[in-house]
């Protein structure tokens, strides 16, 4: 039979346990800090400490590159103290566990398969860090919060881009206008915008809709007089020619 492992843990305070447990996070000892964390709050759940640790365990799940863990960890505190003064905080990491997920789907962008690409996470990362700036736009995590949001929807619209460019590739030319017009309608400030607009009016040429094609040309020029079409760089179709000529 093997000794009974003694846990030295049960003798110890809550701001015992805390401060273990903060000395562990500091120096990245995660898997010990969260332990010393989820133990502070089963033991002593309405003690000073328990919500503190509920949030501090977050952040822990967060550096151990655990987004799952951490953004259940992230709800939970919300759901339970949606009036908390560090509430803020909790919406910011939901938002930064997603975003650095959002960037292992972003590495992956140039070797995956557009039809198996998922922008759950940055979808998600940005919905969070949109709510911290919408209920508390004077957060001092807010300012980060915009820039982050402004990234995530330039790649999301980026997304809609590249699947309408596989769709174009497979002559599914209702796809290519429904994912185009979604970057429009959705992303309008994006650069990406542009594109979308020049694939749209190719899908309606291919289909045959002219009158189509010719609204979304003379919405792509009024908006984007440089585009590349105009300018030659990128080579005129011969449907556009006299549509705009260059």
């Amino acid at each position: 039979m093997l000794p009974e492992v003694k846990d030295e843990t049960k003798i110890w305070s809550p701001q015992k346990l805390y401060t273990e447990a903060k000395q562990e996070l500091a120096d990245a000892n995660y898997e010990k800090a969260i332990k010393h964390f989820e133990t502070l709050e089963a033991r002593y759940p309405y003690g000073a400490y328990a919500q503190q640790a509920q949030l501090e365990v977050a952040y822990a799940y967060y550096k151990s590159n655990e987004p799952v863990s951490a953004i259940a960890a992230c709800d939970r505190f919300i759901k339970l103290h949606p009036n908390h003064p560090n509430v803020d905080y909790a919406y910011y990491l939901k938002g930064l566990a997603n975003f650095n997920d959002e960037l292992g789907f972003l590495g992956k962008l140039t070797r995956q398969d557009v039809s198996e690409r998922d922008p759950k996470s940055a979808q998600e990362s940005y919905d969070a860090l949109r709510e911290l700036v919408t209920r508390l736009p004077n957060s001092k995590y807010a300012p980060d919060a915009l820039a982050r949001m402004k990234y995530l929807v330039n790649m999301l619209a980026a997304h809609e881009v590249n699947v309408a460019r596989f769709y174009m590739k497979r002559k599914a030319y209702v796809a290519v206008v429904n994912r185009a017009q979604y970057v429009v309608e959705h992303y309008s400030q994006t650069p990406a915008r542009e594109e979308a607009l020049e694939l749209m009016a190719e899908a309606y040429e291919r289909m045959g809709l002219k009158d189509l094609r010719d609204d979304t040309v003379r919405v792509l020029k009024l908006n984007f007089p440089n585009n590349r079409y105009k300018t030659g760089t990128l080579g005129e179709p011969p449907w556009w020619k006299g549509l705009w000529p260059l």
